[in-house]
């Protein structure tokens, strides 16, 4: 018998138990060094000079191409496709025909028959899947992220990715350009010169700092590297490399959530013939959720997009599209929780890390700048002794001095509202990325989204302004 998520799932007889006990390890950011320079000088470059990411091996690709390509696409995410013209960009978000979210990527429009969707596995997964559920004239590419181990082998990928973003970028952009670029507005894309090749620019910026994100075939990647380390140079700017360690704590000032739990683990029809698609060594199936927060019911790690902020992507025009009558009940639910930033108490941090020099068991080891030791994390943040939110996703910011969390809380609560948070596994599991320790609760304070005032003020239109 074939091996599935399906048949994963019954054996584990509860998949909360499955991915609280999985042993994949630490959540990689691959290939890339962990640190340039050092992890707290690369957080400060985006907010003080110019930073470059390397983007090009983190993430999964889809192509996505024919006749239909628009019309598939339109159907299985819940954005509206009618002003998305050619040389755009969208943050594609599908959802289940139960209304919770999946996944997210970015979408670009290359011609009109034509997308490129960049992002982590479960929506790549999804539309793969979609592709063979339905009868549609479209032809999908895939090409995964680089392994997370690659032992030293060589890793190829399709295209190169590159974003550089800071208050010192656009002199970057115009000593490599040969001159002044196109003025390029949010989300959109044109074509600029890195020395002498063409590239397609995306405007950009996932710290709230402007940027530009560039693209192209993975045979030029040294040169196109080299060609921005020495228009740094040649504008006298300070251009600071990131690595591993700094780059996935970016979001924290910004205010995305990279990784919420796929809402895929429940459902009939076409969810259950998805689990029984899903291999059982797929991120869904192998994934593990790390944190305080433990129920018997899966559907409690789930969210929507109203609860995510992106409930004004909705394409309510769209003749039809999965998830549309589950969204319709769900739009205006008392139940539904909004995005906040957790800022952590300092004395109470310090007294977790403090822990690991005493005699006896610790508290749950906070890593710097990131404890990222799961897919997904679930911490209970509690109002005296009722759970009011969830943290989903944590990091320490050199640029705000403080722990900073990202997740969600119920309607009542307030910015400026003091919770608890609970930190650490309440029993052992069967994770490889956990040790022996006990509890601790963290004192947060409710914080606006995005935390940084630049993002929350000075993005173009979307949803970290419309939260703000």
């Amino acid at each position: 018998m074939t091996q599935s998520l399906a048949t994963v799932m019954a054996a584990a007889g509860n998949p909360v138990q499955m991915l609280r006990n999985s042993r994949i390890g630490m959540y990689v950011y691959p290939v890339v060094t962990p640190e340039f320079s050092n992890w707290r000088v690369e957080q400060e470059a985006w907010r003080k000079s110019a930073v470059l990411f390397d983007q090009s091996h983190h993430m999964d690709e889809v192509i996505v191409e024919g006749p239909q390509a628009t019309e598939f696409l339109a159907y299985h995410g819940i954005n509206g496709f009618s002003n998305f013209e050619l040389n755009r960009a969208k943050h594609f978000v599908p959802v289940t025909p139960n209304g919770h979210v999946i996944g997210d990527h970015i979408i670009f429009r290359e011609r009109a028959d034509k997308y490129i969707l960049v992002g982590r596995a479960p929506t790549s997964n999804w539309l793969m899947f979609a592709a063979s559920y339905g009868s549609w004239n479209v032809r999908l590419r895939y090409d995964p992220r680089s392994p997370s181990r690659p032992e030293g082998e060589r890793v190829l990928r399709e295209h190169y990715r590159f974003q550089i973003q800071g208050p010192d970028a656009p002199k970057i952009f115009e000593k490599m350009n040969g001159g002044p670029i196109p003025d390029i507005k949010f989300f959109h894309v044109d074509w600029i010169n890195v020395g002498s090749k063409k590239v397609q620019a995306l405007r950009h910026g996932m710290s709230g700092a402007p940027g530009l994100e560039i693209w192209g075939p993975y045979k030029d990647k040294d040169y196109i590297h080299s060609t921005i380390l020495q228009a740094a140079r040649d504008a006298g700017v300070d251009l600071t490399q990131c690595g591993s360690r700094a780059y996935s704590t970016n979001t924290l000032e910004s205010g995305w959530i990279p990784s919420p739990l796929p809402g895929i683990y429940t459902g009939d029809g076409m969810l259950a013939d998805y689990r029984d698609w899903l291999a059982a060594e797929s991120y869904e199936a192998a994934g593990a959720i790390g944190g305080s927060f433990v129920s018997d019911n899966i559907e409690d790690y789930y969210v929507n997009p109203f609860e995510l902020g992106y409930g004004f992507y909705i394409g309510w025009k769209k003749d039809d599209f999965i998830g549309k009558d589950a969204l319709a009940r769900m739009k205006d639910a008392p139940t539904n929780r909004k995005k906040v930033t957790f800022e952590w108490n300092r004395e109470d941090v310090l007294k977790v890390i403090a822990s690991a020099f005493e005699e006896g068991t610790p508290y749950k080891w906070i890593d710097f700048p990131q404890p990222n030791y799961a897919s997904s994390s679930a911490d209970m943040v509690m109002h005296g002794d009722k759970m009011v939110g969830m943290s989903m996703f944590n990091g320490y910011s050199y640029n705000e001095r403080c722990v900073l969390s990202l997740g969600v809380v119920e309607q009542s609560v307030q910015v400026g509202d003091v919770l608890t948070l609970k930190w650490g596994e309440p029993e052992p599991t069967a994770k490889t990325s956990t040790e022996r320790h006990k509890q601790a609760e963290i004192r947060v304070r409710v914080s606006e989204t995005p935390y940084a005032r630049e993002a929350r003020e000075n993005y173009a239109d979307s949803w970290r302004t419309k939260g703000s």
